[in-house]
């Protein structure tokens, strides 16, 4: 993935494409991949850079959802749990299984959670996890040792997975190039054309680092936006109404030592009717979740005092060292973007969480809603409808037993390179090189000089923000170790794509105020 690769094949582009995809997110990459292994000619467009978004914020796990079984939305549990293990099946690198513990403090507790999960593995049929069983206080505290002890009758332990959500992102958007799509960030659409007859038939792009605007046709455009979709169909008719209803959720990640252990904990209903989870997650203990209702999309949503004091609050009632807003290494907010619902304003925790599909009478077509855990079904489906738009000649689905980019089966999660899945063995050739680069960027985190190196030529990092937030997770675990690396990461990166010292002090000035955004107690700068 060169960026000056994907651009020149732009230019040189003189016929329509069948498919182009605004938006590189989880939904939008996903897309990208089911098409260019179908032998569709596509090209996908990204207004920042891939997974700027929602799809780097979420709770970063692979599961069917246990609180839909409550809402009766069996059928989308049943299709999480599948979609959860073909995905741990084609990205054994990425993804992988963790036990998950509901504590059990009141007498109920224990034989309705049981039922309740024991459904959940039948549902999962083959695709299961493992089992889920009864445990003891004892053996509860034994995997949960920072488990609030007093009151504690016990625990169901169940298991679901886990991933690195913009890793992934990155590695299906490597899969999609690999497979011949071109792909291109910092990429905004700034307009829809029509054809005489008033059907969409194409874009028109901006490059955001040279200026150059491209007019590009296509037989199908896939408005895959998430958060920002109403903004695009809005871009191709002004009229339409609006399809989503935004809701934010807000993760507190704290030193590993709250969680002791590998198991997580998970607390099946909090206060604002969501499920709440603490887990282990690279080295870093990840707390949330919250859902609170906003007015509307942005690229860097803020939390609320409100949902920091509640994920506080809640913690406190299951972990024996109750968290403090000082202990907060980092908050970082992911915004959902739930499909309106008559009836349901004002109470997102009850709108679908089901994609949807939907064509506007402009000819746009646009997928919206879902959850990460399923969006390689997402996509087929999705690319079925665009065939039909299109008139695109028929090709069967080809990602069920897609091997995503970097697949190895067997990881060592102790190598602080295993998300890198085969990729890690050139990024220690480059650290070989040069010692150097060899060396860890901040003592509190195991990222090294090579990573940035590989990030760039690559995976198509163009910024700083780009390496901290989502080649690496520096910004979303440790906001003040970030700020730190800033200076060191913007001075590898310039010298590999060739930029002077304003552009240097430009990039550190721009990811150190980000970081302070991310940091509850005002120390990310020192």
């Amino acid at each position: 993935m060169i960026r000056e690769q994907m651009l020149a094949q732009i230019a040189r582009r003189t016929t329509p494409w069948d498919i182009i995809v605004i938006g590189g997110g989880a939904t939008g990459m996903g897309i990208a991949v089911d098409a260019a292994t179908r032998g569709f000619d596509v090209l996908l467009l990204e207004a920042k850079d891939f997974g700027k978004g929602t799809s780097s914020r979420s709770t970063k796990l692979v599961h069917g959802g246990v609180r839909y079984l409550e809402q009766g939305n069996v059928s989308l549990v049943m299709e999480a749990l599948k979609e959860r293990g073909i995905l741990r099946q084609n990205a054994p690198h990425l993804v992988h299984d963790l036990a998950f513990i509901v504590p059990n403090y009141s007498w109920w507790e224990a034989p309705f959670y049981g039922i309740g999960l024991k459904l959940y593995d039948m549902l999962a049929g083959k695709y299961g996890f493992g089992k889920s069983r009864l445990l003891s206080s004892e053996e509860t505290l034994d995997r949960l040792p920072t488990l609030q002890k007093e009151g504690l009758r016990g625990g169901v332990i169940y298991y679901d997975g886990q991933f690195d959500d913009s890793r992934l992102l990155i590695h299906l958007a490597a899969t999609a190039a690999d497979h011949g799509a071109v792909l291109a960030n910092y990429m905004p659409v700034i307009g829809i054309t029509r054809d005489d007859e008033g059907y969409v038939n194409g874009v028109m792009a901006k490059d955001e680092e040279s200026g150059q605007q491209y007019r590009l046709p296509a037989r199908v455009v896939i408005n895959a936006t998430g958060i920002f979709t109403d903004h695009v169909r809005q871009m191709a008719d002004p009229q339409v109404p609006a399809m989503v209803e935004p809701s934010q959720g807000i993760h507190l990640v704290f030193e590993r030592s709250f969680l002791a252990g590998d198991t997580a904990i998970m607390v099946p209903r909090t206060r604002d009717g969501r499920v709440m989870f603490a887990i282990p997650w690279h080295q870093h203990t990840l707390v949330g979740t919250t859902d609170t209702p906003i007015e509307g999309p942005s690229y860097e949503p803020l939390p609320l005092e409100e949902e920091i004091a509640f994920i506080l609050d809640t913690a406190a009632q299951y972990l024996s060292r109750p968290p403090q807003r000082r202990d907060v290494l980092s908050v970082f907010v992911g915004i959902r973007p739930l499909v309106k619902a008559t009836g349901a304003a004002g109470k997102t925790s009850s709108l679908s969480r089901d994609h949807t599909i939907h064509v506007d009478n402009s000819g746009l077509l646009t997928i919206t809603g879902g959850k990460w855990t399923t969006y390689r079904h997402m996509a087929e489906d999705c690319v079925d409808h665009a065939i039909t738009l299109g008139r695109l000649r028929e090709e069967p689905c080809a990602t069920r037993n897609l091997k995503i980019h970097g697949y190895r089966k067997e990881v060592d999660d102790q190598d602080s390179l295993w998300v890198y899945g085969s990729d890690a063995d050139a990024i220690r050739q480059i650290a070989a090189r040069d010692p150097h680069l060899g060396e860890p960027l901040h003592p509190a985190l195991p990222y090294i000089g090579a990573e940035v190196v590989w990030a760039v030529q690559q995976e198509m990092a163009r910024t700083v923000e780009d390496v901290l937030a989502r080649r690496t997770r520096a910004l979303f675990l440790n906001a003040k170790a970030a700020h730190a690396m800033a200076l060191p990461v913007a001075r590898i990166m310039a010298q590999h794509l060739h930029k002077d010292e304003s552009w240097i002090t430009r990039q550190v000035a721009e990811v150190q105020s980000l970081a302070q955004q991310y940091s509850l107690n005002g120390e990310s700068e020192k």
